[in-house]
């Protein structure tokens, strides 16, 4: 389905919405506890509906109410077999392998999308060697069956922390300890500090080593209420909208979080934007924009709004150490370079970095979202730059992860052609 956004403005306050990522980690922990533990706020996306289905199919129990979701993980990994449909999750589909295969579950993993193209050699080549029998149809369906064993797992860096954060999840949970060593520089780093300290709310220990982590054998997940985070990866689209064409103050934000996407600060103050930070919110207005440099390596999920920022910026952008973008939902380095392409800027790849040279101003006209969220919601933020009306397709795929965006823009003075509120 199509959205079309009018070019306005955007001002006002903006509620960021749950960490997607903190939701995830707190959610797997809760059931791993095996009591009762209240996660809030939680957004039921797409991605979070998978993680809670992962959940109840092996065996925990949830309800929601509001925005509190309770996890009781009594009879988590009594069910002895699972199917568990991970929908388009990359993050649930790289938790749950090691994390099934420590309960002993076999387990047919499912998914959708591009999710079947995602890579998981990683975890077939590893967990082979620690008991586990992996059993691939090119990626998914994968069933794995066996118990996990402890031990030492190298594991590239480079390629998904998500694999790491499987891991760490997992061998806790089993007898004896174990190595995870990095053979290559670990990017998102931030994403498996997120993991660290949420299992650390949980009384699960792991300690960083100069080869990468050490996690002993044994341990046991204790029942905690959790408070998430919000969101810094999707308030990057409304600060972004500040800078491009208002006065918008994103509320409900920590400033000590471990998200990396709080780089997001440094990174429009390095274009120019002009930003108030204050206890739990920031504030970002319009401003004369000049290009910047931005290493990709550890935000990659911020690189579609930022290539937005940079549309307009005085001055070539260049974005590098992308290559893990063409991974995503979509090609992302791609599908970005088309979205800024497709409204009249200049986006140029070149091998794994996308550069973008600043036009006064953005056309408009038609954007192939991808089945991307990030990328419509990027759209979204290009259009209020743009001379002429914007068509975006795929507008169903914020589901998968802020299912209210267009509402929270509309009321910020967004224009569009219909009311996704539900």
């Amino acid at each position: 389905m199509n959205i079309k956004v009018t070019p306005s403005q955007l001002n006002g306050k903006v509620c960021a919405p749950p960490s997607k990522s903190d939701v995830h980690r707190a959610i797997i922990c809760a059931a791993l506890s095996g009591g009762a533990c209240e996660v809030a706020p939680v957004a039921m996306s797409d991605d979070i509906k998978a993680t809670v289905g992962c959940i109840e199919a092996l065996g925990a129990k949830t309800s929601l109410n509001g925005d509190i979701l309770t996890v009781d993980g009594s009879k988590m990994f009594n069910n002895k077999t699972a199917v568990l449909d991970c929908f388009e999750s990359g993050s649930t589909l790289r938790f749950f392998i090691p994390i099934a295969a420590a309960g002993g579950v076999k387990t047919t993993f499912t998914g959708r999308g591009r999710l079947p193209e995602r890579p998981l050699d990683v975890y077939l080549d590893c967990l082979p060697e620690a008991g586990i029998k992996c059993k691939a149809e090119n990626n998914l369906p994968l069933t794995i069956s066996g118990k996990l064993q402890s031990g030492i797992f190298n594991i590239a860096g480079n390629v998904s922390s998500q694999f790491i954060t499987g891991l760490l999840f997992a061998l806790p949970l089993v007898h004896g300890d174990s190595k995870i060593v990095l053979t290559t520089e670990l990017q998102s780093e931030g994403y498996v500090d997120m993991t660290i300290r949420c299992m650390e709310r949980f009384d699960v220990f792991v300690e960083r080593t100069d080869y990468g982590y050490f996690i002993k054998g044994s341990q046991s997940y204790k029942p905690q209420n959790y408070r998430t985070d919000g969101d810094w990866s999707q308030a990057a689209f409304f600060m972004t909208a500040g800078a491009l064409s208002g006065n918008v103050t994103v509320e409900g934000l920590r400033l000590t979080s471990a998200q990396g996407d709080m780089e997001v600060i440094e990174i429009l103050e390095s274009f120019g934007a002009d930003i108030i930070v204050e206890n739990g919110s920031v504030t970002v207005k319009k401003s004369k924009l000049k290009a910047t440099e931005i290493d990709a390596s550890q935000i990659p999920d911020l690189v579609p709004i930022l290539a937005v920022a940079a549309s307009t910026a005085k001055g070539k952008t260049r974005i590098y150490n992308a290559e893990r973008l063409r991974a995503k939902e979509s090609d992302r380095l791609q599908s970005t370079a088309d979205m800024i392409n497709a409204l009249g800027g200049k986006a140029e790849i070149v091998a794994d970095e996308l550069h973008i040279e600043g036009v006064r101003e953005l056309r408009g006209g038609t954007v192939n979202g991808c089945n991307d969220h990030r990328i419509v919601m990027a759209a979204s933020v290009a259009a209020l730059k743009c001379k002429n009306e914007v068509t975006i397709t795929d507008r169903e795929s914020i589901n998968k992860s802020f299912p209210n965006y267009f509402e929270e823009y509309e009321k910020l003075g967004g224009k569009t052609d219909v009311n996704l509120r539900k």
